[in-house]
């Protein structure tokens, strides 16, 4: 199946054995969207990188700035004003919420429904896209975060309408879940369908909803607390089954804790200053040595691996993408299944082809 085939969610090639139409053997095939990501920010100077990071899951382009923002600062020793960490964690959030209201969208069309779930799911998208247009002045490619802080401050009107999209989003998520979530044909086509178990869950990396889908309590923004995070009271859901149904329940259940986080910290947010003082963006030097920066991006721990030789460009820059990492146990959760629950399956592990053949 593909790599051009509406159901591979980019360019992407599965090479599959079947016994009519039982699954047999299923070897992922990347590659078809090398984009040398790694090796053009080596030649990049650190800052003139931070573009770049908008084209890895460019659904997601705020928390890649973020990961790649956190790892440099590490390196040079930057630290960031509250209110752009303030900042970060709002646009961050919300990036949270568009990206799993997409793939929710995303995954019922893969089940055959029609266009219904997904334009409710994109309506909601594009109300947080406006948001991010009106700040950094692009939609989708933000380039928005800066070492030590960020680009440009957010008015008190943009915070207001944040905070309505906020108090709205509660009503959109009952609704969606009316729609979907005791269906009959959404709960045969995902409840015992492609079981990640959670052994092998934690021994192939896998991270994100789709660790947490199989009971494993694992979210880097409670295990290293980067940003403010500790300062937010929520939850982390967990699922008992590590199917389909519950990798859609995780995506609907963190949506909620989403909102709570958001209105935390657009309640809270102080005024300040929005960038650290010592930082030099242009003609940035950090010292020789390493730092990884890592991040809960919403399909798994995103990190930034950099080696600074002391020039104006990272010695070694390296990224850990969590839609490769998660796709490497597609076969396990399709081996037994049809071909038709493949393309579930699939969907259920929310990839980006930008991430994974970065």
């Amino acid at each position: 199946m593909g790599p051009q085939h509406p159901s591979t969610h980019g360019v992407f090639r599965m090479d599959v054995r079947l016994d009519g139409e039982r699954v047999m053997r299923l070897k992922p095939v990347f590659g078809y969207l090398h984009r040398n990501h790694e090796k053009i920010a080596e030649t990049a100077s650190y800052l003139a990188a931070i573009p770049y990071t908008d084209r890895l899951d460019y659904l997601c382009s705020m928390t890649n700035n973020w990961g790649y923002a956190l790892a440099v600062e590490k390196l040079a020793g930057l630290t960031v004003p509250e209110r752009a960490e303030y900042i970060r964690v709002i646009v961050g959030e919300l990036t949270r919420l568009q990206n799993h209201a997409g793939m929710v969208g995303f995954l019922l069309q893969d089940m055959g429904a029609s266009g219904t779930p997904l334009m409710y799911a994109f309506r909601e998208r594009e109300r947080v896209l406006d948001l991010f247009e009106s700040l950094s002045g692009a939609r989708m490619m933000c380039n928005y975060m800066r070492f030590g802080g960020v680009r440009v401050d957010c008015s008190a009107e943009w915070l207001s309408e944040a905070a309505k999209l906020v108090a709205g989003f509660g009503s959109f998520l009952d609704e969606f879940e009316k729609l979907l979530t005791g269906n009959e044909i959404l709960m045969a086509r995902t409840q015992g369908v492609g079981v990640l178990p959670r052994e092998l869950a934690i021994n192939a990396g896998v991270t994100g909803p789709g660790l947490r889908a199989s009971g494993v309590n694992y979210d880097v923004r409670k295990v290293d607390r980067y940003g403010i995070y500790e300062r937010f009271e929520f939850r982390v859901p967990l699922g008992e089954h590590g199917d389909v149904f519950d990798r859609y329940m995780m995506r609907v259940l963190e949506m909620r804790e989403t909102l709570k986080i958001l209105e935390q910290a657009l309640r809270d947010i102080p005024a300040g200053p929005i960038m650290d003082p010592k930082a030099r963006l242009r003609g940035l030097r950090p010292k020789v040595g390493e730092a990884y920066g890592r991040i809960e991006s919403p399909k798994g721990e995103l990190g930034f691996y950099l080696i600074s030789d002391g020039t104006p460009n990272p010695y070694r820059y390296r990224v850990r993408p969590p839609s490769l990492i998660n796709l490497t146990v597609l076969e396990d959760m399709c081996l037994g299944h049809n071909i038709a629950d493949v393309v579930v399956i699939l969907g259920s592990i929310d990839i980006v082809m930008g991430e994974v053949d970065r």
